[in-house]
């Protein structure tokens, strides 16, 4: 799909704020049950807006936020059956559960677009000072992930082969969760991390961290995030999740209108800045937080719509790299159908 194709039609899913997922609101009291997995990260921030604000009520929901520190922690949770639905990224883990029958991908979150501020590339100081001034520095140096086969594994391999190098020239560090990886960029144990945009920006603004690059320069339209849930849900419960895109679908429209597309009067951001600081810096007093949040808000894709190409991409990636099962296809990971694709 084309650069102008592609805004014409995420301007259209904007306009119609996810009109196919537009159930009639339901008369009865929420009585249905759900727990959600989030991350606490602004970019989890669509379902956070949807609880506050009614959204999952009215279409019959009494959802319990379940938080995680990776991926594939939430992934694990989602084949457990101890949550129904999440919003993160693609991983050797979830691939690996969808292989066992356990999750499917059901829509797209996260997605760089060109023109809309997306995920940067970080090198520590002491790293920078040393000589990593641009990505292509970073072949010879360490780089953060939170577990191989994560998007920051994506990330860091992609950034090698366009720049021209192995990623075995790239030292992986895996540190299981965002802040353990934050604490070592920050204090030079580890050269070099890539990161949504408020992080980063928080991050370089400390001076213990710069920013090196953008990630859209080495894989455009990258679909970061994904929508999944129980292979059971997905395949034998089409209406629960008709119910659950179209609440979440309803949050993503607030939040890209508020912090993204900056459409909202400033009573409407305040507002929903504050549903997300329940949750995202939430230790932080609000008047610090609040800017964090605010600044670098990436664009969710409005319907959850999806870009399966760049899931393909990182499914072909994964197996070609052996951090996932060979035999599992885009068919079996992704249940079609229920977004609209980019």
């Amino acid at each position: 799909m084309t650069t102008t194709n592609r805004r014409a039609v995420l301007a259209g899913l904007g306009a119609a704020t996810a009109a196919p997922f537009i159930l009639p609101r339901r008369a009865l009291a929420a009585t249905e049950k759900l727990n959600v997995g989030i991350l606490t990260l602004t970019s989890h921030a669509p379902a956070m807006i949807a609880a506050a604000k009614g959204y999952f009520k009215e279409q019959g929901f009494d959802v319990t936020f379940v938080t995680f520190q990776s991926a594939q922690a939430l992934a694990v949770g989602i084949a457990s059956r101890g949550v129904d639905f999440g919003m993160t990224a693609i991983s050797g883990g979830l691939v690996s559960l969808n292989q066992k029958g356990a999750i499917k991908i059901i829509g797209g979150a996260l997605q760089e677009h060109p023109g809309i501020e997306g995920q940067k590339i970080l090198a520590s100081k002491k790293a920078y000072d040393a000589g990593l001034k641009t990505p292509a520095d970073i072949k010879g140096h360490s780089y953060g992930v939170t577990t191989p086969g994560s998007s920051f594994n994506y990330m860091g391999d992609m950034i090698a082969k366009k720049s021209g190098f192995a990623s075995s020239d790239i030292r992986f560090v895996p540190l299981q969760k965002v802040p353990a990886i934050i604490a070592s960029l920050k204090s030079g144990q580890i050269d070099a991390w890539s990161i949504v945009p408020n992080i980063a920006d928080a991050l370089s603004k400390g001076g213990s961290v710069v920013e090196i690059g953008k990630v859209s320069d080495y894989i455009p339209d990258y679909q970061v995030t994904t929508v999944f849930t129980s292979a059971e849900n997905a395949d034998n419960k089409p209406e629960v999740v008709k119910r659950y895109l179209a609440a979440l679908s309803k949050g993503i429209a607030d939040y890209n209108d508020a912090l993204v597309y900056k459409k909202a009067d400033a009573a409407e951001v305040d507002a929903i800045t504050k549903i997300i600081h329940k949750y995202v810096y939430a230790s932080m007093p609000y008047a610090k937080a609040a800017p964090r949040i605010q600044h670098g808000a990436m664009l969710v894709n409005p319907g959850a719509a999806i870009t399966l190409a760049s899931v393909k991409a990182q499914l072909e990636w994964l197996q070609g790299t052996n951090m996932a099962p060979k035999d599992v296809t885009m068919e079996q990971l992704v249940k079609t159908g229920y977004v609209k694709e980019l």
